[in-house]
């Protein structure tokens, strides 16, 4: 299959026209509008075979968390999402009708719910998959939400269970040999952690909704305690966080505390946020969206993250995920 070919088959159509959209695939470059009194926020993400997703992962899946991933960036900074660019190298033996329609279902499952429209991109042979995507969004103007505004007194939130995909991920991964290759079928897992690991929900709503709330703001991708710490660094504050606080479930209960602590703190791919607000934002959010966000903490002065249970500090090493 040529690649003008793969372009028209599989994606010219695959999402319908955004009204800020001039002009999408079928020429050198996309023309968009952007709407008055907005600024445009802008991501990219890159998933390797191997590195970000086991060589057995189903295109579908492959497709939407490369979509997500970068959705929930965007969240984070409180923006409504826009518009998709997709550069995908694929080997030659994937590019083929069976492969491309499973993975452009992929890019409208992820795409469809929040009217996101794929505008272009790029189609490339390469011996390693590897999907790259750059997400556009809006936001009002002045009013995005950054890592950089945490204050002290700030209650630390999140906005949902920590630690599944991780849970997940170990479970079909073989540490022993690391070559991205599963030891099981990600299908082999329990349904609801192989949602968690190749099917998360960007917390578009949530993150729009946090706009005059929210001091500061990251999704959970690396891992809770390094994206936490990006806040605490670009703010210049401390924090203190109560494991057991932090939203769980069953499966992880289920562990020793130590391995549950690993997969909350250290593994993310959960594509939650984390947030700081003031006590009394805290009150008012969750009197007109309630159980939406979590307390687990608290900023403090002193520089760090400190981890609590029972009143007593755990020594943790927060170690998250490594791109290298």
């Amino acid at each position: 299959m040529s690649e003008f070919s793969l372009i028209h088959t599989h994606f010219k159509h695959l999402t319908a026209p955004h009204q800020h959209t001039v002009l999408g695939i079928g020429d050198d470059c996309a023309i968009s509008n952007i709407p008055p009194n907005s600024q445009l926020v802008s991501c990219v993400d890159t998933l390797v075979a191997g590195r970000h997703f086991v060589h057995e992962t189903s295109p579908h899946a492959i497709a939407y968390k490369s979509v997500a991933v970068n959705l929930s960036d965007l969240a984070s900074m409180g923006a409504t999402p826009y518009a998709i660019l997709v550069g995908l190298s694929l080997p030659k033996s994937m590019a083929n009708d069976d492969f491309c329609q499973a993975f452009a279902g992929g890019l409208a499952a992820a795409c469809t719910p929040f009217g996101v429209e794929l505008i272009g991109g790029d189609t490339t042979s390469s011996p390693i998959l590897t999907i790259s995507v750059t997400a556009l969004g809006f936001v009002p103007h002045g009013q995005a939400i950054t890592r950089q505004g945490a204050c002290v007194g700030d209650v630390v939130c999140v906005s949902g269970t920590v630690g599944l995909a991780s849970l997940a991920l170990h479970g079909i991964l073989d540490d022993l040999h690391g070559d991205g290759h599963a030891n099981r079928p990600p299908k082999s897992l329990p349904e609801k952690l192989r949602q968690a690991m190749q099917y998360p929900a960007p917390q578009v709503a949530l993150g729009r909704q946090l706009i005059g709330f929210a001091n500061s703001m990251i999704d959970i991708s690396d891992g809770l305690g390094q994206d936490l710490g990006h806040i605490l660094t670009a703010s210049n504050v401390g924090a203190v966080i109560d494991l057991d606080a932090i939203p769980s479930d069953a499966l992880l209960d289920a562990l020793p505390h130590a391995q549950k602590w690993q997969h909350q703190i250290n593994g993310g791919d959960d594509y939650q946020l984390c947030l700081t607000m003031t006590k009394a934002n805290f009150k008012q959010f969750n009197q007109s969206y309630p159980n939406s966000i979590f307390a687990i903490g608290e900023i403090v002065a002193q520089q760090g993250l400190t981890l609590i249970f029972n009143h007593q500090k755990v020594d943790l090493t927060v170690q998250g995920w490594e791109h290298f």
